[in-house]
């Protein structure tokens, strides 16, 4: 299988890398407006280099978009048309009408179009098993420290997006209500966002994301019947905690088990809550991503993250967005005190020293 990758950035690069590893697979080009950038990947796998996509449509069997988002949709729209499979770097498209009309188009055509929502791959996630069955609270953190790329989206769709499409596989369930707030600190994005979603089958999903933190963080909790899951994305781990059927069954009376229950913590994870720590093995997700794009196209069978979950992280993505932008960070806000760029109010009450948060033309009692 002929295969090109378009962007030579920092995932271009890895794509390039680990597709040649792939059994079924070959890499025949490079394609990437920004020549020297191309042609050193190019001519580190050996291959031609071409700065417009366009030029390898008949020499391909297959293509791996990993150029700027706000080219995903012409680029993927283009090679569809063409009758090639695609794997898309996350997320699938800037636009969710975009994202739904690229799926589609994939579909009609009977096009394999995977996208790069990596995550699904993670060994401390494919361990979940039955933690992951009706799941009812999800709290995630994403955080990261500067990247200094991927700065013509904002942290929700760099970030955040990750966990969303894990959330969005635990349930089919239409979304009922979202809240979010994000704020700029060195973007023209927000690059620290949270967000709560609520879904119509009850489930509950807090997340929280960040590219401009000290420490990095890729954690998950999870809550459900099973009991409650926490990985670590980063090591990998998955930490579970089952509860006794005494618990589960609501038959558990505290006062009735002990008469003291400063020292009960001991009895209580000895006999009613069941902990167990897995280390997993780490496993290379990207390169269990690329077998799963080639695996459905020799099979004809559907990847793990087809167009369609793409698309519809895209969709609840965009109304996190939305939501932020409508944030309004004080009552009686005015324009440039909403949304992500909003401009605090550092006022100061000279005589007293006191901050003055009164509405805008008022001073504080």
């Amino acid at each position: 299988m002929r295969v090109a990758v378009i962007g030579a950035g920092h995932l271009g690069r890895i794509h390039a890398k680990l597709i040649s590893q792939v059994d079924g697979a070959r890499l025949v080009a490079v394609c990437d407006p920004v020549q020297a950038a191309c042609q050193a990947v190019a001519d580190t796998h050996g291959v031609v280099a071409h700065s417009d996509y366009r030029d390898v449509i008949e020499d391909i069997d297959a293509a791996i978009i990993a150029a700027p988002t706000d080219y995903h949709a012409e680029i993927a729209s283009t090679l569809i048309k063409a009758g090639k499979h695609l794997m898309v770097e996350k997320p699938l498209a800037a636009e969710s009408d975009d994202a739904r009309r690229l799926a589609l188009m994939a579909s009609t055509r009977n096009v394999v179009l995977q996208v790069g929502h990596v995550e699904r791959f993670n060994p401390a996630f494919t361990s979940l098993e039955d933690f992951g069955v009706d799941v009812k609270y999800v709290e995630a953190t994403r955080a990261s420290r500067f990247p200094g790329r991927c700065l013509d989206v904002g942290v929700v769709m760099d970030l955040m997006i990750h966990d969303l499409d894990l959330v969005l596989s635990l349930t089919q369930s239409a979304v009922r209500s979202i809240s979010a707030s994000g704020i700029s600190v060195v973007s023209d994005h927000e690059d620290i966002a949270e967000a709560r979603i609520e879904f119509e089958c009850g489930m509950v999903a807090n997340l929280k994301a960040s590219r401009v933190s000290p420490l990095p963080a890729r954690d998950m909790t999870l809550f459900s019947p099973a009991g409650f899951a926490q990985i670590d994305f980063g090591k990998p781990s998955l930490a579970t905690v089952r509860a006794s059927e005494t618990l589960t069954t609501r038959q558990f009376e505290l006062n009735e088990q002990t008469e003291n229950p400063l020292g009960y913590a001991d009895a209580l994870f000895s006999e009613h809550l069941h902990c167990e720590v897995n280390e997993l093995q780490p496993r290379n997700a990207i390169l269990d991503e690329l077998h799963d794009f080639v695996i459905s196209i020799e099979s004809g069978s559907s990847p793990v993250v087809d167009g369609s979950a793409g698309a519809r992280a895209v969709k609840v993505a965009s109304s996190i967005l939305d939501a932020i932008d409508e944030r309004a960070w004080y009552s009686y806000a005015g324009a440039d005190e909403r949304g992500p760029l909003a401009i605090p109010r550092r006022r100061l009450d000279q005589p007293t020293r006191r901050e003055d948060t009164a509405t805008p033309g008022r001073r504080a009692a």
